[in-house]
């Protein structure tokens, strides 16, 4: 249970508590819930009280008997009996339901409206009856008296499903192009619909026309459009409150067209529901971003219920304090507040609880797990457990437990705390610290060129109307003073980025600061200029006056920017050339760690055959005659004059070379004759062949990891007599 108070008025959100993960069986977690303390306080008034994905609706039975709720996935309803706190019955339908309405005192007879144009009648053994209206509908209701179903959409009629007959009547014809809402006024049974025009139209089902119209997006205050009718809900026989989509709720007497009062929700979001508590003159009014409780009179907000998602619906309990909230959430939420009324009857003790109740702080879901992504499993060294039960996948990650995350974080960084104690002290001294000597300076510690850019862009005024300034913005205040938020000009991101966030030279930062830090000073000496001002004036110390010089610089500073923009094309091509050489170095280096070891064996060889072939060519014969062999490899001849002198060899030589280079012949036995040839036929591997050698290896052993052996299928033993 968790405890806010807003105005000094108390609200105890009943479905507030620790969370656990839905994967655990039902066993851990009553075991988990038994171990902690506030685990142990936590109140869970009705049992099993949410939906699998998202509550879209939410409604109480006329008897207060019953609490029926749709939501998907799948599409389906749920009623829960009070008596029992519990579940009483889960159907299924084969479409997301609108709105739906019990047109009985309990749940024996529901009426569901489907998205896909179906309207379901149910009984309380299942569905009865389902049919099909001409145009898709957004609202319904149901009127006793005449036993009819009024049903509005996107068209113009309003369509009539006689209930005791079982047929359609004939349709009202509004002046609408599409209508949004409707009600019936519980006393004397008026209809009114609510127009996308923002138009209020009222039928009297007895004499089947319209009684009038009602114009109220021309009330709205300062309104440039005209919004369009998203809620209606009657408080009484004369008094009813309306909602536009802009966000504001009108209460009316139907005796007068100007509205009594005006409550703007100051979120520009539709109101999707009104509801009225008239013992206390509360107005309920509901959007996606908050629920709001305010005096009907005036207008003062009593107290507001903020949501973490999205609100979809929301259902009182009348003469309680006591309504339930439908989201865009797997659970429902229940919430009590006192000062508008007890507590139901059916859960009184919760008067009796509220008193010694203090405020708690909500614990996060899944507080015993910690979510980790891939990359910080690779860096905590766990990444051989993905696949097991210690994690389970969510997203774009991992749940692990909490426990088994600090003990891996504190083996794989057991200096963290020193680091995070020692900068912490290091900012309390330096904060303590302070210099006899201080300048104060514009510029921020952090960030300097960017701030020097906003400052430039500030100081044009077209410029400056348009974007806003950064260094006032209390949202971006950490970014100039936290060493974390500074920029990192190493990454490769920045590289390919640079080109467009550079559009400042070096000289014209430099002259932007000189300009600020001279505006600076000339602030700080303005008290002094102004008796002095003809014979002793600070703009002549420190270059204010416009000048020849000041013209040509700017005329100059134009130019530059000029062959800037011109030369913004060369410099994105050469980031984009040296992000790729420094890809395809690191590449070089990993195909360079992964090569097999008798790769670098073989290569070896070649090379001490290659310098044995060069000393052997480098050889003189000392006979006359003798020629000189020299290496091919070698330019200082021609390749002419090469082949001519190794064509003048003898064959005792000519052999002797070819041993030396393409094979190892040794002699077997005593005899001369017998002798044993060995060569290597493979040839150094190109760039390419170790290039697709290296993938292939490593496609070959992700197959490997992916392919289950066989040896754990368990096979059947098949008799073949």
């Amino acid at each position: 249970m968790f405890v806010n108070e807003v105005n000094d008025v108390k609200i105890y959100n009943l479905s507030a508590g620790k969370s656990v993960p839905e994967w655990l069986t039902d066993r851990r977690k009553r075991s988990q819930l038994m171990k902690k303390v506030d685990s142990r306080r936590q109140i869970e008034l009705i049992q099993d009280f949410d939906m699998p994905g998202v509550c879209t609706s939410i409604r109480m039975s006329p008897d207060q008997q019953y609490i029926l709720a749709t939501g998907t996935y799948k599409p389906r309803v749920k009623c829960f009996e009070v008596c029992n706190l519990s579940i009483k019955f889960e159907r299924c339908f084969d479409s997301e339901v609108t709105t739906f309405e019990a047109i009985s005192d309990d749940y024996s007879k529901l009426v569901f409206l489907q998205c896909d144009r179906f309207v379901e009648i149910h009984s309380a053994s299942g569905r009865h009856y389902r049919l099909r209206i001409p145009r898709f509908g957004r609202d319904m209701k149901y009127h006793k008296p005449t036993c009819d179903l009024f049903i509005v959409g996107t068209t113009r009629d309003i369509y009539r499903l006689n209930l005791e007959r079982g047929q359609f009547l004939q349709p009202y014809e509004t002046e609408a192009s599409c209508i949004n809402a409707c009600d019936i006024n519980p006393e004397h049974q008026l209809l009114m619909v609510g127009s996308k025009e923002g138009i209020v139209e009222s039928w009297d089902p007895r004499s089947k026309t319209r009684v009038g119209t009602l114009d109220v997006a021309i009330k709205l205050p300062g309104s440039k459009t005209f919004p369009s009718v998203s809620a209606m809900k009657f408080k009484n026989g004369l008094q009813m409150g309306v909602g536009t989509a802009s966000g504001h709720v009108l209460l009316y007497d139907i005796r007068s067209r100007d509205p009594l009062l005006i409550k703007d929700h100051l979120n520009k979001v539709a109101v999707k529901r009104i509801a009225f508590n008239p013992s206390h003159q509360t107005v309920y009014s509901l959007d996606d971003a908050m629920l709001k409780l305010w005096d009907e009179n005036t207008g003062k907000q009593v107290a507001y219920i903020e949501s973490t998602t999205s609100f979809n619906d929301f259902c009182t309990i009348p003469d309680t304090g006591m309504f339930f909230l439908a989201q865009e959430d797997v659970k429902m939420l229940t919430y009590y507040v006192p000062s508008m009324g007890p507590a139901p009857r059916w859960c009184s003790f919760l008067d009796n609880l509220t008193e010694d109740i203090e405020s708690e702080v909500v614990e996060n879901m899944y507080d015993d797990y910690q979510f980790v992504t891939q990359k910080e499993l690779a860096e905590l060294g766990l990444d051989h457990l993905i696949g097991s039960n210690l994690l389970k996948g969510y997203m774009h990650g991992y749940f692990m437990d909490a426990r088994l995350y600090n003990k891996a974080k504190s083996a794989a960084d057991p200096f963290a705390f020193e680091r995070f104690r020692k900068e912490k002290i290091r900012k309390e001294i330096e904060s303590e610290r302070k210099s006899r000597l201080q300048i104060k300076s514009n510029l921020p510690k952090v960030n300097q060129e960017l701030a020097l850019k906003i400052m430039d862009e500030q100081s044009n005024a077209a410029k400056a109307a348009k974007t806003p300034n950064l260094l006032n913005d209390t949202r971006f205040k950490a970014m100039f003073e936290n060493p974390e938020f500074a920029i990192n000009k190493g990454a490769e991101e920045y590289k390919l980025l640079a080109p467009v966030l550079n559009r400042l030279e070096k000289s014209k930062l430099k002259d932007i600061k000189k300009r600020v830090e001279v505006a600076r000073v000339a602030e700080l000496h303005a008290d002094e200029a102004k008796p002095h001002e003809e014979s002793d004036n600070d703009e002549d110390l420190f270059g204010f006056e416009k000048s020849d010089v000041d013209s040509e610089k700017s005329a100059g500073e134009e130019s530059s920017d000029d062959e800037g923009m011109r030369d913004f094309a060369k410099e994105m091509k050469k980031a984009y050339k040296d992000v790729r050489k420094q890809r395809e170095a690191e590449e070089e280096a990993a195909e360079n760690e992964h090569e097999d070891d008798g790769m670098d064996n073989s290569d070896n060889e070649q090379d001490n055959k290659m310098s044995n072939t060069t000393t052997l060519l480098q050889h003189k014969q000392t006979a006359k005659g003798s020629v000189q062999m020299t290496a091919l490899e070698d330019n200082n001849f021609k390749l002419s004059e090469m082949r001519n002198k190794i064509m003048k060899i003898s064959l005792k030589d000519r052999i002797r070379f070819n041993e030396a280079t393409s094979a190892n012949v040794s002699t077997i036995g005593r005899s001369l004759g017998n002798r044993q040839m060995t060569f290597d036929l493979k040839k150094k591997p190109t760039k390419d062949e170790k290039k697709r050698e290296y993938l292939m290896k490593k496609h070959r052993e992700e197959r490997k990891k992916v392919i289950r052996p066989i040896n754990a299928l368990k096979l059947k033993k098949v008799n073949f007599k």
